[in-house]
């Protein structure tokens, strides 16, 4: 699992490990975060191990996608959730061209070559294997303003690309998507109370969503019970869309 040092990430690589999986899971420059999950993994039984990648360049993409087949033996699901954080801290005041770069060489560029170095595994191995890629929920309807318009592009980008190679890796390889909507992350956290109410008022199920919602969408997705799906789009929003 990519950037599951917190957040989504971090849920999702708990999820598998619950369910018996042996975990890698990766971090930028989260060491003490990253090793504290893969402790509170251990400490329950489970198995997780940690990588430190800059999913910036394919070069690293390609690095972490054989380091992850060395030390596990084999790949059978990677779930591409690293992305760049241009919504909170220093980098919500950066131009609006600095945080496309970020988004395009993290998000988009960083998701299709794991999945490129992934697929290519899982396909020439026994069984094959899954890829979960990560978009947005609201790519298909918009949102206005500048930071939305920027997911827009490049979450669009994940969606397309994602249904595009799941028509290449198949039958070997399935690959899906998450479509998180309003999550409560870091984020939300730091979001304006008004509107943090605004958007739990807005929702069908009256809450934000929790990262364990998305996780348990993504340990489905990467389960033998979804062994017919392939190319295919979950939006994880209560209702929003």
């Amino acid at each position: 699992m990519t950037g599951a040092s917190s957040g989504i990430g971090r849920a999702i690589a708990e999820t598998f490990a619950a369910q018996g999986a042996t975990v890698l899971l990766t971090h930028r420059a989260s060491l003490e975060r990253a090793r504290e999950v893969a402790d509170a993994i251990t400490g329950r039984g489970g198995r997780a191990l940690v990588a430190q990648a800059d999913l910036g360049t394919r070069e690293a993409c390609e690095r972490l996608v054989a380091q992850a087949r060395d030390e596990l033996g084999r790949l059978d699901v990677w779930v591409n959730n690293a992305g760049a954080d241009v919504l909170t801290g220093a980098a919500a005041a950066w131009e609006w061209e600095r945080k496309l770069d970020a988004l395009v060489a993290v998000d988009l560029k960083g998701t299709i070559a794991c999945s490129y170095a992934a697929g290519e595994i899982m396909r020439n191995q026994e069984r094959g294997g899954a890829i979960v890629n990560m978009s947005w929920d609201h790519v298909v309807t918009g949102m206005a303003g500048d930071d939305p318009q920027l997911f827009s592009a490049v979450k669009g980008g994940v969606l397309a690309f994602s249904k595009s190679l799941a028509r290449r890796l198949a039958p070997d390889v399935r690959v899906n998507v998450l479509c998180p909507g309003w999550i409560e992350t870091s984020f939300a956290e730091q979001a304006d109370r008004e509107f943090h109410r605004s958007v739990a008022d807005a929702t069908p199920m009256g809450r934000w969503g929790r990262p364990q919602d998305v996780a348990e969408a993504a340990l489905y997705l990467a389960s033998p019970e979804a062994a017919f799906v392939t190319g295919q789009a979950i939006n994880v929003n209560g209702g929003v869309l």
